[in-house]
């Protein structure tokens, strides 16, 4: 099911879809017209070929590990070396994504669900 937003809304190819570039760290776990489920992986020392998320969605982290986050290849985020424990669970609001890749840069793989709002 394709029900992307248009070209004139959304300017990435369709191929750099993280279902279709990152196969490895996204793994559909329910689709329908209104939400898109995935699941998100990425081992300790591996980092994502770049992709998009076309629309907002709720990530929720269920298994935190510290991230480099990468913009058109730019390094422009990483986590803080954690002093204390971290969460064992968040969730947040996430606007449409595009070209970006993660980098585990811990020593635990990193572990999400994002349901993407399709309708939203």
């Amino acid at each position: 099911m394709d029900i992307r937003p248009s070209a004139s809304e959304w300017p990435w190819p369709r191929e750099l879809d993280a279902l279709i570039a990152a196969p490895n760290s996204h793994r559909l776990l329910f689709e329908n017209d209104r939400v898109r489920v995935l699941e998100i992986v990425i081992e300790p020392g591996a980092r994502e070929p770049e992709h998009t998320h076309p629309w907002p969605s709720v990530m929720i982290v269920d298994q935190p590990a510290r991230i480099r986050y990468y913009e058109h290849g730019v390094p422009t985020f990483e986590s803080p070396a954690e002093v204390t424990p971290k969460p064992t669970r968040t969730a947040s609001w996430m606007d449409p994504e595009g070209p970006h890749s993660v980098e585990n840069i811990d020593f635990t793989p990193y572990h999400a669900l994002r349901v993407e709002l399709r309708d939203g």
